[in-house]
């Protein structure tokens, strides 16, 4: 005799739902999520998704949402020397893993020129991750480490290089060169106005 299904207290599903949502965001794209879809992988009805998620963008958006917010908690330790917690984030967003979520804020972008909800999202995670950093640049300026007269600037110049080289992520064809594969260290040493190579020495001692 099978086991009776336990009823989850509605914020436990709701957050059951955002994760599943997310997943199929990283791995196929915010295209693939629909109620179906996420209803499929919890071997639930589509009914109960629409009971949280009335309209699928809604969910689509939270999904987003979800994922960069996740991604941020990666992204920037909550201590340690500001040099440290900078080659910190350098390593993540230049490593491999990244690659998923790369995928998803190209994603964002793109539907963001038709999906006005996305692109309120997108500008919503954007500042809080320019926030983020702005806080370790200006822990960087007060301790002497950064020269940059202009620390939203240089978090503003560090953040494009990260989507400059995020826009390549679905090529097809690898293109293996330290220009490519350290571009966000050379362009970080250089926007935080540091001599060239203490990031590259910074993140070799993680």
């Amino acid at each position: 005799m099978p086991a009776p299904r336990v009823r989850k207290r509605p914020e436990e599903r709701r957050a059951e739902i955002l994760d599943t949502a997310a997943a199929i965001a990283l791995e196929e794209g915010l295209e693939r999520i629909t109620l179906r879809a996420v209803a499929d992988r919890l071997n639930v009805a589509p009914g109960l998704i629409s009971h949280y998620f009335p309209a699928a963008e809604d969910l689509v958006v939270e999904a987003f949402s979800a994922a960069a917010t996740a991604e941020r908690a990666q992204l920037f330790a909550a201590s340690g020397m500001p040099v440290e917690r900078m080659a910190q984030f350098i390593v993540r967003v230049e490593d491999a893993r990244s690659r998923d979520m790369a995928r998803l804020w190209l994603n964002a972008r793109h539907l963001s020129r038709f999906r006005p909800a996305i692109g309120q999202a997108l500008a919503a995670q954007e500042e809080l991750d320019r926030a983020q950093l702005l806080e370790i640049i200006e822990a960087g300026v007060a301790e002497g480490v950064f020269p940059t007269g202009d620390a939203f600037a240089a978090a503003v110049r560090i953040l494009i290089a990260v989507d400059g080289v995020g826009s390549y992520v679905n090529d097809e064809a690898s293109f293996e060169h330290p220009s490519y594969e350290h571009f966000v260290t050379d362009a970080a040493e250089w926007a935080l106005g540091v001599e060239p190579g203490l990031l590259h020495a910074a993140i070799a001692r993680l």
